[in-house]
């Protein structure tokens, strides 16, 4: 059974969204400038494909692969490798991701993406092959030339992106999985990497102020381990846990305190388009800010282990830095994630 959809928001009430979320605390990004419709953008790079292309870019969208995800390294995933699409093909599928993402996510991925290149010069020979800033995956689930609903997979290694479009309408963004490692540039390179360059570093530095902002009360209530685990849960599964959410209500937070977790979750929320973020953060409200649960894990500092979670009734966020980087600084290597707690891949949960 198709989960439903939520209502969908016309370009007026999209705008008004803005505006009111700005004023409570809310911030939907605006785009400076129009991407193409994201149906004419896949019909596009599929006209684009050769037969032979199709077989593996085009799957059906029942297909249990739809459902399969992960970010870890893997020999080979389903779709069609970036590597080997033609130059055109390649720019095409790339535009097709910047249609489901806001620019600051769009970011976010291609920066991603492009630290492989970081990664392959710290690998041993033998294990090097798999760093690739091309070894990312491209699956259409459906057919958009033809049909009304259909899915999209953008998958490698510290990404797994995942969306389903619904009458040209982005209904569902999840899982939306992100990672960096190193989380920030420690090492000196040739490669044009700066130092203390962080792709995720809101998302880090963000957690970090508002744990710290907490009084001694609020942390016996916030605090639910003194380690961190070492991942995030149910990585790879169809759908988020569904335990009750753990740590400190918003409504026991100040003023203050709530505007940064609001900032933090701003930043999940706005890596998808204007529109999608605006449902994202309306659901918030009409369910009850105050309801949003923060709960920390871990040391209060960088380079000790350390997680957050946030989790409202539509929504969960989990981050975790547990992991050295590729050169060997402790907890220096980030995995986060935005779950649907109706459920990922626009499918309800049984």
């Amino acid at each position: 059974m198709k989960k439903t959809s939520p209502p969908l928001i016309l370009l007026s009430a999209t705008l008004l969204l803005s505006t009111l979320f700005v004023a409570n605390g809310w911030s939907v990004l605006k785009k400076t400038e129009t991407s193409p419709d994201m149906t004419a953008q896949a019909t596009g790079l599929l006209n684009q494909l050769d037969e032979r292309q199709l077989t593996v870019a085009m799957l059906p969208y029942a297909s249990s692969q739809r459902v399969d995800w992960h970010f870890i390294p893997m020999d080979t995933r389903k779709g069609l490798m970036l590597r080997h699409m033609t130059e055109a093909q390649r720019e095409n599928a790339l535009g097709l991701l910047k249609t489901c993402l806001s620019q600051a996510g769009y970011k976010k991925a291609e920066s991603i993406m492009s630290l492989e290149k970081l990664l392959y010069s710290f690998e041993k020979p033998e294990t090097r092959d798999r760093r690739d800033p091309l070894k990312y995956y491209v699956t259409i689930f459906g057919d958009p030339r033809e049909d009304k609903q259909w899915g999209l997979s953008f998958e490698g290694h510290h990404l797994s992106l995942n969306f389903v479009v619904e009458n040209g309408e982005l209904i569902s963004a999840t899982p939306q999985f992100f990672a960096t490692n190193p989380a920030t540039i420690k090492t000196e390179n040739d490669l044009g990497f700066k130092m203390g360059m962080a792709v995720l570093k809101d998302e880090e530095q963000l957690g970090f102020d508002l744990v710290n902002s907490l009084d001694d009360s609020q942390k016996k209530t916030a605090v639910i381990d003194k380690d961190a685990p070492r991942e995030i849960r149910n990585a790879g599964s169809v759908h988020p846990p569904t335990d009750a959410p753990a740590g400190i209500p918003a409504e026991k937070l100040s003023k203050e305190q709530q505007a940064t977790l609001k900032n933090l979750i701003n930043v999940y929320a706005n890596a998808v388009p204007q529109k999608r973020a605006a449902v994202r953060l309306d659901e918030i409200e009409k369910n009850g800010f105050e309801n949003v649960h923060f709960a920390w894990a871990g040391a209060t500092k960088p380079g000790i282990g350390h997680y957050y979670r946030i989790q409202g009734k539509s929504f969960l966020i989990e981050f975790v830095n547990t992991q050295p980087d590729a050169a060997g600084n402790p907890a220096n290597h980030i995995h986060c994630v935005w779950r649907d707690m109706d459920g990922d891949f626009a499918l309800p949960i049984q």
